[in-house]
């Protein structure tokens, strides 16, 4: 895995109100709690690299991917509440991807082998479900939805046994999208 110094250089600022106004808190990494530093959530600009932003702590919760780019009133663009309680930094990764995606946990069930995006893992590979995945390279987003819509989920290298016990119980994952150098 090949990640770059740009890693260092990301930002993103969230601010309590919309249009970047109130209170700000800047972040250039992992925040596991942000409830520390705002009591709300309605506007931010990601001014360099990407992150995932939670809606609680230690990265739990419902996953927003935030590009580079300013989000005046992203809460109710995405639908969200203003509870953003913890972000990630995705670091910028040059080189292979690849994933095993499985049908069943603990690795069950039909296997595939990705190494691009796949829009809709039922019309591809006759797969109606995904519960547990192993990422070999790269970092990727898998969506509930075909098409890359819906609910989604960061993953980067190592193995996901059972989803459910991720706390997406009930989640099923249909499509798949590389973290690549266009989404910076």
């Amino acid at each position: 895995m090949t990640s770059t110094g740009m890693n260092m250089m990301s930002r993103i600022v969230f601010y309590e109100d919309r249009n970047f106004q109130g209170r700000s808190y800047e972040c250039m990494s992992d925040c596991p709690d942000m409830s520390s530093y705002l009591s709300r959530c309605h506007s931010c600009r990601v001014e360099r690299g990407c992150f995932m932003v939670y809606d609680r702590t230690n990265y739990m919760g419902n996953q927003y991917f935030m590009r580079r780019g300013e989000y005046a009133d992203y809460m109710s663009m995405m639908g969200m509440s203003d509870s953003i309680r913890s972000c990630r930094m995705i670091p910028m990764y040059r080189g292979s991807y690849r994933m095993k995606i499985y049908e069943r946990e603990n690795f069950g069930g039909q296997m595939y082998d990705l190494m691009d995006d796949c829009d809709n893992i039922m019309d591809r590979y006759r797969m109606s479900n995904c519960m547990s995945c192993h990422v070999m390279d790269g970092h990727w987003l898998m969506y509930e939805q075909p098409n890359y819509r819906g609910r989604m989920m960061y993953m980067w290298p190592g193995e996901y046994r059972n989803f459910m016990n991720m706390g997406y119980s009930g989640m099923r994952f249909m499509s798949m999208r590389r973290i690549t150098d266009s989404c910076y």
